[in-house]
Formats: C-alpha cells, sequence, structure tokens
C-alpha cells in the first residue's frame, strides 16, 4: 500500500510538473509571437506613434532597432538566421534596393499590402515597398523670390541666382538621389554641369540639414533652397513659434513642370529574410499602408501618402497634383557613386 500510494503521489508530482512545463511554453511561446521587430533607419517621432496604434488594435509589440541603413543591413547580413530583424525601415529607393542586393530582404506576399501600394512605389519583386514619398522642390523667400521667375532645378545655375543658392553637403543623401536623378535623365556631363553650377551659385558653403536652410532664408543669409517638401510641413505645425513664423515666410515651388519634373523619393519597408515574427510583420506593413495607418502617417510627417485614399493635410492638398520624374526609384542608387565623384571634382563641400 505505501508503495502504491508513493507511485500515486510521485505520477501527480510528475504529472503537474508537465502540465505546468507546458502551460508556461505555451504562454512563453504566445508572448514571442506578440511581438515584430522594426529595424529602422527613420528617426520621426511620428513612427512611435503609428507603431502605438497598431499595438494598441492588434496586442503586437512594436520593437524599433535604429542604426543607419548600412549599419541595419551589415547587422541582418551578419547574424543570418539568428537575426530578430522582422522588418527593415529606410529613407530612398536606392537604399531598399541595395537592401534587396545584400540578401536581406524576401518577397512580401500579402495581397492586401500589393492592394494598398501603386507598382510605381514598390519593387517589382516585392522585396520592398513604400509607405510615403516625398519632393525635392525649391523653397523660396515670399519677400525677395517672385514665383514666377522660378522654372527648374537648371536654371538655378544661371547668373540670376549667384550668391542666394542654400542646399545642404555632398554627403547628404537626399542630395545624392536628387543628382543621380539628373545622371539617369540626362547624363553624366550635364549632370555634373549642374553641380558645378550649383557650386558657383551658393550663398555659403553647405551646412546643417534642410531646416536650417529654411532657417538660412529667414535670416537673409540666402533666397532659396533645395528642400525635401516634408520639412516646410512639419515646421508650420511646431511646437516652436520661431519655426511657425518661418514656414509662413516660405514658399514652395515645384520645379521642371514644363520639362522632366520634380525629383521624388520613398520611404519604404523590406520583410527580413530570417523573419521570425514573418505573420507579425506582414500585418504591421498592412497596417502602415492602409487608408487609416496612412493618414496618421502622413498627418504628422507631412510626406505624401502611398495610398490614395489616405487624408492628407490642408497644405499638401493645396500644393495640388505636380508632374513627378519619370525615374525607376531603385535604380537611383546605381548613380550614387557617380554622383558622389562628381560632388568631389565640382567642390561640393
Amino acid at each position: 500500500m505505501k508503495r502504491r500510494f508513493l507511485l500515486v503521489v510521485s505520477l501527480i508530482l510528475f504529472l503537474t510538473t508537465f502540465l505546468l512545463y507546458e502551460m508556461n511554453r505555451g504562454k512563453s511561446s504566445e508572448n514571442k509571437q506578440q511581438v515584430v521587430n522594426v529595424f529602422t533607419a527613420r528617426h520621426y517621432q511620428i513612427d512611435n506613434e503609428v507603431f502605438r496604434e497598431f499595438t494598441k488594435r492588434t496586442g503586437i509589440q512594436v520593437n524599433e532597432v535604429k542604426g543607419t541603413a548600412e549599419e541595419l543591413v551589415e547587422r541582418i547580413q551578419r547574424e543570418g538566421k539568428a537575426s530578430s530583424a522582422d522588418l527593415f525601415l529606410a529613407v530612398d529607393g536606392g537604399v531598399l534596393n541595395f537592401a534587396k542586393q545584400s540578401g536581406v530582404l524576401q518577397p512580401m506576399t500579402s495581397e492586401t499590402l500589393l492592394r494598398n501600394v501603386p507598382a510605381e512605389w514598390r519593387d517589382p519583386d516585392n522585396y520592398w515597398a513604400g509607405i510615403a514619398t516625398r519632393s525635392r522642390v525649391i523653397v523660396y523667400a515670399k519677400d525677395r523670390v517672385d514665383p514666377d521667375e522660378l522654372s527648374t532645378y537648371e536654371d538655378l545655375t544661371s547668373e540670376q541666382w549667384k550668391g542666394r543658392v542654400l542646399i545642404r553637403s555632398a554627403s547628404s543623401l537626399y542630395n545624392q538621389s536628387l543628382l543621380a536623378s539628373f545622371i539617369e535623365l540626362s547624363g553624366e556631363v550635364e549632370a555634373e554641369k549642374w553641380a558645378e553650377g550649383i557650386v558657383r551659385n551658393l550663398s555659403r558653403e553647405p551646412e546643417g540639414g534642410d531646416r536650417a536652410q529654411a532657417m538660412a532664408i529667414a535670416a537673409k543669409i540666402g533666397d532659396v533652397a533645395i528642400m525635401n517638401t516634408y520639412y516646410i510641413g512639419q515646421m508650420s505645425a511646431s511646437l516652436d513659434p520661431e519655426e511657425r513664423e518661418i514656414a509662413e515666410k516660405l514658399g514652395v515651388f515645384f520645379p521642371n513642370q514644363q520639362t522632366t519634373g520634380a525629383h521624388m523619393n520613398i520611404s519604404g519597408i523590406g520583410l527580413a529574410k530570417y523573419s521570425p515574427n514573418k505573420d507579425h510583420a506582414l500585418k504591421l506593413a498592412e497596417f502602415l499602408t492602409s487608408r487609416e495607418g496612412q493618414t496618421l502617417l502622413t498627418q504628422g510627417s507631412y510626406e505624401f501618402p502611398v495610398n490614395d485614399e489616405a487624408d492628407m493635410p490642408e497644405m499638401l492638398k493645396n500644393w495640388g497634383n505636380f508632374k513627378q520624374q519619370p525615374v525607376d526609384i531603385a535604380s537611383l542608387g546605381h548613380f550614387h557613386k557617380q554622383a558622389t565623384e562628381i560632388f568631389e571634382r565640382v567642390g561640393w563641400k
């Protein structure tokens, strides 16, 4: 009897331990699945708000790992199948194509995502998709420049604009892609002539980001600047009254409307090759490109949405439709090396 009793007790203890182990393992597995890891080279506050809204709706926690695009791609490559990366988020079509060519992404098969994002803002093999677009335009001082004086990027190299042009440095990815688009459209010789002309007409050596160029216009250091559209939107809605005041004094001009169109670029996402939370990653990608996600994103970032159903800020609506460069966004990266060499040759610091 005693032996039988001990056997029964042992069996009960074993079954209890086994059941507790399985329950804990199930909970651990469940918790592990309720997460998506975003390796992001974007550093915008609105992204965090969009991620929080996604978590609120789905219960899936979004973890961000930040760095430069090159650092993040190298890390995903190095870690291989052990990588925790689910989504890669970056700015510039060339950078997204670099991630694809580096073998760190896999095709996104979500039909919802493909419906949300037009083909012009997607990789042809669906390795990445845009979540927002921006145009690199001419921003001018309303009190010193008549918009009728403005026409093209090329015209900024004319004598009229000598000592009046502001733009950031040659190391800027935005400027590298802008020059890359000129190389694709007009060839390297014409692109170099343009870069040389801009250097000749600068009001100061390049310094600071796009926001700094806007402030330099307000300080009358220069009269026109080449900037991304969303900076003007963000400054107009800034909590800083000085930035809002500066934004009110600036006009936005979309160049080359009678020729090659205004330069465009994107922010986009790609699904990591060994994503451990693939289903959740695709859910986040779908939300980011949905009407609701796009509206929330563009209302905060002042980028243009890729989903036409999104509701844009009034400022963007007021800019209206404009002609865009007929350039393959993904191809921009192919010309970055040439663009960098041109900048160096013409003395664009």
